[in-house]
Protein backbone atom coordinates (compact mmCIF):
# COMPACT_ATOMS: atom_id res chain seq x y z
CA UNK A 1 0.00 0.00 0.00
CA UNK A 2 1.35 3.23 -0.76
CA UNK A 3 1.35 6.39 1.30
CA UNK A 4 -0.46 9.63 0.75
CA UNK A 5 1.59 12.14 0.43
CA UNK A 6 0.22 15.72 0.02
CA UNK A 7 1.51 19.43 -0.25
CA UNK A 8 -0.44 22.34 0.62
CA UNK A 9 -0.03 26.02 1.40
CA UNK A 10 -0.55 27.28 5.11
CA UNK A 11 -0.15 31.09 4.92
CA UNK A 12 -0.83 31.75 8.20
CA UNK A 13 1.99 30.13 9.58
CA UNK A 14 4.25 31.31 5.89
CA UNK A 15 5.13 27.63 5.03
CA UNK A 16 4.64 24.70 2.75
CA UNK A 17 3.88 21.31 4.55
CA UNK A 18 3.81 18.21 2.89
CA UNK A 19 1.62 15.87 4.59
CA UNK A 20 2.16 11.60 4.67
CA UNK A 21 -0.84 9.91 5.39
CA UNK A 22 -2.19 13.03 7.40
CA UNK A 23 0.94 13.56 9.33
CA UNK A 24 2.96 16.61 8.63
CA UNK A 25 6.38 15.40 7.78
CA UNK A 26 8.11 18.29 6.52
CA UNK A 27 7.97 22.53 6.06
CA UNK A 28 9.17 24.73 3.26
CA UNK A 29 9.14 28.53 5.01
CA UNK A 30 8.10 31.29 2.93
CA UNK A 31 8.74 35.11 3.42
CA UNK A 32 6.85 37.59 1.56
CA UNK A 33 9.42 40.60 1.20
CA UNK A 34 7.50 43.07 -1.18
CA UNK A 35 4.46 42.30 -3.10
CA UNK A 36 5.25 39.16 -5.71
CA UNK A 37 8.69 38.10 -4.41
CA UNK A 38 9.45 35.91 -2.05
CA UNK A 39 11.85 34.84 -0.22
CA UNK A 40 12.51 30.52 0.74
CA UNK A 41 14.75 30.60 3.98
CA UNK A 42 14.28 27.07 5.06
CA UNK A 43 13.31 23.42 4.65
CA UNK A 44 13.03 20.89 6.85
CA UNK A 45 12.15 17.22 6.88
CA UNK A 46 11.22 15.27 9.83
CA UNK A 47 14.16 12.54 10.54
CA UNK A 48 11.74 10.26 10.58
CA UNK A 49 10.54 10.51 6.96
CA UNK A 50 14.27 10.91 5.71
CA UNK A 51 15.24 9.02 2.12
CA UNK A 52 12.28 9.45 1.12
CA UNK A 53 12.74 11.91 -1.54
CA UNK A 54 10.19 13.87 -0.12
CA UNK A 55 11.78 17.76 0.13
CA UNK A 56 12.02 17.09 -3.37
CA UNK A 57 8.07 16.57 -3.80
CA UNK A 58 7.83 19.44 -1.53
CA UNK A 59 10.23 22.10 -3.08
CA UNK A 60 8.72 20.80 -6.23
CA UNK A 61 5.24 21.15 -5.61
CA UNK A 62 6.08 25.02 -3.22
CA UNK A 63 7.88 26.21 -6.59
CA UNK A 64 5.29 24.75 -8.67
CA UNK A 65 2.65 27.34 -7.06
CA UNK A 66 4.89 30.61 -6.37
CA UNK A 67 5.34 30.51 -10.29
CA UNK A 68 1.54 29.63 -10.65
CA UNK A 69 1.06 33.29 -8.77
CA UNK A 70 3.41 34.87 -10.68
CA UNK A 71 6.02 35.79 -7.93
CA UNK A 72 9.56 35.84 -8.15
CA UNK A 73 11.58 33.53 -5.82
CA UNK A 74 14.88 34.43 -3.82
CA UNK A 75 16.15 30.77 -2.84
CA UNK A 76 17.88 31.15 0.54
CA UNK A 77 17.25 28.00 1.61
CA UNK A 78 20.56 25.75 0.54
CA UNK A 79 17.98 22.62 -0.11
CA UNK A 80 15.85 24.78 -2.72
CA UNK A 81 19.23 26.52 -4.20
CA UNK A 82 20.27 22.99 -5.21
CA UNK A 83 17.32 21.95 -6.32
CA UNK A 84 16.93 25.02 -8.29
CA UNK A 85 20.18 24.12 -9.94
CA UNK A 86 18.86 21.04 -11.00
CA UNK A 87 15.42 21.04 -11.98
CA UNK A 88 13.43 23.60 -14.26
CA UNK A 89 10.22 24.96 -12.76
CA UNK A 90 8.36 25.84 -16.20
CA UNK A 91 7.18 29.67 -15.47
CA UNK A 92 8.75 30.55 -12.32
CA UNK A 93 11.67 33.88 -11.56
CA UNK A 94 13.82 33.10 -9.95
CA UNK A 95 16.22 36.02 -8.66
CA UNK A 96 19.69 34.37 -6.82
CA UNK A 97 20.59 36.29 -3.80
CA UNK A 98 23.46 38.25 -3.17
CA UNK A 99 25.37 38.18 -0.01
CA UNK A 100 24.44 41.79 1.21
CA UNK A 101 20.61 41.05 0.12
CA UNK A 102 17.64 41.07 2.72
CA UNK A 103 17.15 37.73 4.80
Amino acid sequence: MSDEVTVTRNDAERQYEITVDGTVAGRLLFREVSPGRVVLPHTVIDPAFGGRGLGSVLANSALTDLASRGDTVVPRCPFVAKYLREHEVPGLVVDWPDDDEEQ
